[in-house]
């Protein structure tokens, strides 16, 4: 069991920055990729970012390449997602996941709540 816990989200407008953080409450952190996926209100999940066990490889989605950064602090067991020149259509609920294997959108062995991103005009 991963309990995952993400922070962060909030109200910003275009052009705006924010960063997410997920919290990542086990002992075995670093045994897994870690990523974000988001979704917003009658869509799919859409993957986002993730990162490797190690933080040495990252995967981005083609729509936040440039804007969004993901890194981990294992030390920490919590990965970060900084926004950059946010765009209303960024605005979604944004998820963490946790995965022992995966590091892309089949990722989903565990998943936060959810913490709510809207990005004004």
């Amino acid at each position: 069991q991963v309990d995952l816990v993400e922070s962060g989200g909030g109200l910003v407008q275009a052009g705006g920055s924010l960063t997410l953080s997920c919290a990542a409450n086990t002992r075995t952190f670093v045994t897994y990729n870690m990523g974000w996926f988001r979704q917003a209100p009658g869509k799919e999940r859409e993957f986002v970012a993730a990162i490797s066990r190690t933080g040495g490889g990252t995967n981005y989605a083609n729509s936040v390449k440039g804007r969004f950064t993901i890194s981990r602090d294992n030390a920490k067991s919590t990965v970060y997602l900084q926004m950059n020149s946010l765009k209303p259509e960024d605005t979604a609920i944004y998820y963490c996941a946790a995965d022992p294997f995966l590091m892309s959108q089949a990722m989903g062995d565990y998943w936060g709540q959810g913490t709510q991103v809207t990005v004004s005009s």
